[in-house]
């Protein structure tokens, strides 16, 4: 890294794993370096699943520490990004009421159709534009209210996971408009909370706060933290604090003003966010029967997008195996997957089986059995599998972006950490017979870096901070190879996902 160059933290929050990273920005280039890592995860505690808050901010303080430590005064700002849908609840004197609950706790099991008997899908689409995935924050929410928890009652505040570190870190509470809008209770239209649908649910409003954009600074960090951190009074800015928000916001690309994208992202981790970024957002039926989403973008932008499974499917396999004394890393499963026989057994990624099995590669196998296929007979078959059924529903997903955008699709532009498997990268490539421009890995940190550089005054604009990106990190690109066995093999994917209930 240069000297005397402005550093701007980006905390970044993912399901499995956090980071502190910093970023050097010259006023031409940025660079990142990891500062510290931790793991992150689920905590099982009388049978529900709870994320370890108190654990996560020790991590967050100890990665400060470490970055007052190595750059000192030349910090500028910190900004926390997280996943989304996830919250905590404070009391009127800012005590947190329980650990925040994992949104993969069986505790929104069936919960869409009990919900549906209080406010139609259609109308609740309507109102929020969002898709239906049963552990959306509304859900969680009313969840509570069916089993009569007494924390609605006491709580004063509701912060979603970033919206709390930021607390944590700066005392200022905040909703900030990209993780807001994961909840379906975010009306984007109106851009402003949707509070006939909370007063139908009987949830109570007065917990929220007044959206705030991207950019927003909060203030200097609180006075103890600031003193952890060897005294460095540094400013607390939300970034996109929805992690794909930031992850978006570090999309190589260019749009031009009027005219209607061509070229579509995933953002590929632990789950794959597959989507477009458009002015403003489309809630039509045929967007509502596809199951799409409207998300906040940054800049006052939508985030067209469909959730998929994404490397969750391996991240599960890899540690069941490593329970049964199977230890692989990602590149020896990549190999192992690169030797397996091609386009033999495919599987529904998003079939809910697959959303938190005890063992995975046993579910991945059960379903194959299920739908008359020869399940898959060995580990590197399972990710092979795994990763090819991706492949083919990014082909089904673009397709119906195309349906939404109303205009072909040319490159898809792949970020984050799932660009490092490059077998997947081909695979998409060759399923969906575009052009694939895979980086940077840093994704979600960089576009929070960025966004802090921009509410900083270092840089004009988004599209002047894409510019900075394009030209400070090395991207790869992967052609169609062999697309023919791919058109084949999507016949078979279609009638698999419409088999589905």
């Amino acid at each position: 890294m240069a000297k005397g160059a402005q550093v701007f933290l980006a905390v970044d929050l993912g399901a499995s794993s956090g980071r502190v990273v910093a970023g050097e920005f010259t006023g031409r280039r940025i660079a990142l370096e990891e500062v510290s890592r931790f793991a992150n995860g689920g905590v099982l505690a009388n049978e529900r699943l709870y994320w370890d808050l108190l654990g996560l901010w020790q991590h967050v303080k100890d990665g400060l520490r470490a970055a007052g430590t190595k750059y000192g005064d030349r910090i500028v700002s910190v900004g926390v990004d997280t996943w989304g849908v996830d919250f905590g609840l404070l009391n009127a004197r800012d005590e947190l009421l329980g650990n925040p609950v994992h949104y993969r706790d069986r505790r929104t099991e069936g919960i869409l159709e009990d919900a549906f008997q209080v406010v139609p899908r259609s109308e609740i689409f309507a109102g929020t534009g969002l898709q239906f995935m049963p552990f959306n924050t509304l859900f969680q929410l009313f969840a509570m209210r069916r089993e009569g928890s007494p924390l609605l009652d006491a709580a004063h505040s509701l912060l979603m996971m970033p919206d709390l570190f930021h607390w944590l870190l700066s005392g200022e509470k905040s909703n900030e408009y990209t993780d807001a809008s994961t909840t379906q209770f975010f009306d984007p239209q109106k851009n402003d909370w949707a509070f006939p649908l909370l007063d139908r649910f009987e949830l109570p409003s007065r917990l929220l706060r007044p959206v705030s954009l991207p950019g927003t600074r909060l203030g200097p960090l609180r006075a103890s933290v600031a003193q952890e951190m060897g005294g460095h009074r540094i400013q607390v800015v939300l970034p996109g604090t929805h992690d794909t928000a930031s992850a978006v916001m570090a999309v190589p690309a260019s749009s031009l003003p009027g005219k209607k994208p061509n070229w579509c992202y995933i953002s590929s981790g632990t789950w794959s966010l597959m989507g477009i970024e458009l002015p403003g957002p489309v809630v039509t039926d045929r967007c509502r029967e596809l199951n799409f989403t409207n998300e906040g973008g940054v800049g006052g932008t939508i985030r067209l997008l469909k959730n998929i499974a994404g490397l969750w499917l391996v991240q599960q396999c890899r540690a069941c195996w490593q329970r049964e004394g199977r230890t692989y890393d990602w590149d020896e499963l990549t190999a192992l997957a690169q030797s397996a026989r091609p386009l033999t057994a495919l599987i529904h990624p998003d079939d809910p089986r697959f959303v938190a099995p005890d063992n995975m590669p046993a579910a991945i196998r059960q379903y194959c059995e299920e739908t008359g296929q020869a399940p898959p007979d060995s580990d590197g078959a399972v990710i092979r599998c795994a990763l090819e059924s991706l492949a083919l529903r990014y082909r089904m997903v673009i397709g119906w972006l195309e349906q939404l955008n109303g205009g072909p699709l040319e490159t898809i532009h792949i970020v984050g950490g799932g660009t490092q498997n490059r077998l997947l990268c081909q695979m998409a490539a060759d399923a969906c017979d575009r052009r694939v421009v895979a980086g940077p890995i840093e994704a979600t940190a960089i576009g929070n870096v960025m966004m802090q550089a921009v509410s900083n005054g270092d840089v004009a604009s988004i599209a002047e901070a894409r510019e900075v990106i394009r030209t400070s990190f090395a991207v790869e690109e992967y052609v169609p190879a062999q697309p023919d066995p791919w058109h084949r093999a999507y016949d078979r994917f279609v009638e698999l996902v419409n088999r589905a209930p």
